[in-house]
């Protein structure tokens, strides 16, 4: 089904497509294009992992509080953020963090703090799907990241529900939108308008749905998480929507896509990207069967789609196969798309391949749309997305590598080796790079085409994210704590205590 819009939306688009594209900086592509009071997974609706924030650290110890500004506890599993925008820092987490002692059991969350100092603020806990783990996965909580603008935060929950709720909860004694919270203490979220995947389009998520929404003008982008059974042979739902649209301020269906449909792999969880190439405005988003796929973003008609797996690769179950989905999110710079392959990390290492496709192009581009391709013994799965700046592509896999590539040509700057597994992505800000991994530790290293290492801190528990930045204050979030880190800041024995 395709609802077309009224001619306003184009208008509106085009015009944010102008705006970028007059407003970026030749050297850090989509830098300036951010608006301060916007948070979201890449900091930038071309999903870049960069920043332009300066005096981040390079040094702390959350252990004696050094540099610490503040920390606070999460779930006991955090996969979502955190993001800042509007004085807050939000982050999704499960519910063992035990915010609110009456509300009991597994749930997905989505938790508020105050910037300044970590005060915890609200909670959305959701409960958790009766289907159990094929369709919401023990623990896992909330895995989507959170898009901020203005009052407005969307989110999708581990229900597949798309989740339009107020940045203030509901403290401040007033409850916009729908009433009727299950929750409605003043720790509570305040929820504008939800949209249930499964209910209203019959979209099957395998494991969890987990996309973290994209919001260009009045329309919100996300990837259903539709995926197979429990055999992980079937696919329930072929023709429910990988891809849908969303009126963002009342949540009406714009448009729907179910490409990929019975090509399905395992499901669909990768990102939706804005960007502009060569003027053309388009939404980018990762598919369930390893093509990339570019839509018209008003009307959700097919620009182009790219085969991100090379001929002769073979999907087997348990990952033993060189065929991959993608999880990653295509990052739209300079006219181009780079993006990496992969698979479930429980599915374990294996054969990747990581591409620089022209995004220019109309039809099945994929024999005439790579600029460069880096794959085999050169890279492995990737669950990661790049970080772009002055021309170097900075990109990670599982296998813990962090590659430095010329940006044009795919030329190996350097490789560094983490030792242990990666799932967050890199982010370059300060002219530094900043990666977690699964042991707990976050490496800095000097952003150039040579590789120095600036140091190497130790969290107290696996990073699963990717560090975010805002007013001089570098925020990371482990498998079970927030923390935000500032030069010269000391935190507290209280602070420490959250």
């Amino acid at each position: 089904m395709m609802i077309k819009r009224a001619a306003v939306f184009y208008v509106l688009l085009s015009a944010v497509a102008l705006l970028f594209t007059a407003r970026r900086a030749p050297t850090t592509g989509d830098v300036q294009a951010a608006e301060p009071e916007r948070g979201l997974f890449g900091s930038f609706p071309t999903r870049n992992m960069i920043s332009e924030e300066t005096g981040l650290p390079t040094k702390w110890d959350v252990k004696t509080g050094m540099n610490v500004k503040w920390s606070q506890a999460s779930g006991s599993q955090s996969y979502a953020g955190p993001v800042v925008a509007d004085g807050k820092v939000f982050i999704g987490t499960n519910n063992e963090g035990d915010r609110n002692p009456k509300i009991k059991g597994d749930k997905g969350v989505v938790m508020a703090f105050r910037a300044t100092d970590g005060q915890f603020l609200w909670q959305m806990a959701t409960d958790k799907l009766p289907s159990g783990r094929v369709n919401d996965w023990p623990q896992q909580g909330v895995c989507s990241t959170p898009f901020v603008e203005g009052k407005r935060l969307w989110y999708t929950s581990n229900q597949a529900h798309i989740v339009c709720l107020s940045t203030d909860g509901l403290k401040e004694g007033k409850n916009e939108g729908t009433t009727t919270e299950k929750n409605k203490g003043e720790t509570d979220a305040d929820v504008i308008w939800e949209f249930d995947l499964m209910g209203e389009l019959d979209v099957f998520p395998h494991n969890l749905a987990a996309s973290s929404p994209m919001v260009v003008g009045d329309i919100v982008y996300v990837t259903t998480g539709n995926g197979v059974d429990e055999g992980h042979v079937n696919i329930p739902s072929p023709q429910a929507p990988s891809f849908v649209a969303l009126d963002k301020n009342t949540g009406k269906l714009v448009w729907e896509s179910n490409l990929p449909g019975e090509k399905i792999i395992h499901g669909n969880w990768s990102n939706a990207s804005f960007g502009v190439a060569k003027g053309r405005p388009q939404v980018v988003f990762g598919g369930g069967d390893g093509w990339v796929y570019s839509f018209e973003p008003r009307t959700g008609a097919l620009l182009w789609k790219f085969d991100a797996n090379p001929k002769g690769t073979v999907y087997a179950l348990g990952g033993r196969g060189t065929k991959n989905d993608i999880i990653a999110s295509p990052v739209i710079f300079d006219d181009k798309v780079y993006i990496g392959v992969g698979q479930d990390p429980e599915h374990g290492e294996g054969v990747g391949n990581f591409w620089a496709i022209d995004a220019s192009l109309s039809g099945d581009v994929t024999e005439k749309a790579p600029v460069w391709h880096r794959g085999g013994d050169d890279f492995r799965r990737t669950i990661s997305t790049a970080a772009i700046k002055d021309g170097i592509a900075y990109v990670s896999d599982l296998s813990g590598f962090l590659y430095a590539l010329d940006a044009k040509t795919g030329q190996l700057y350097w490789k560094h080796d983490v030792l242990a597994a990666v799932w967050g992505s890199p982010f370059v800000a300060d002219g530094k790079v900043y990666l977690g991994d699964e042991d707990g530790d976050v490496v800095i290293l000097k952003a150039g085409k040579t590789k120095e290492i600036v140091g190497e801190m130790h969290m107290g528990s696996s990073v699963y994210t990717t560090p975010y930045a805002k007013g001089g204050v570098l925020y990371i979030l482990t498998r079970n704590r927030l923390y935000a880190i500032a030069e010269g800041a000391k935190s507290t024995p209280e602070a420490k205590a959250n």
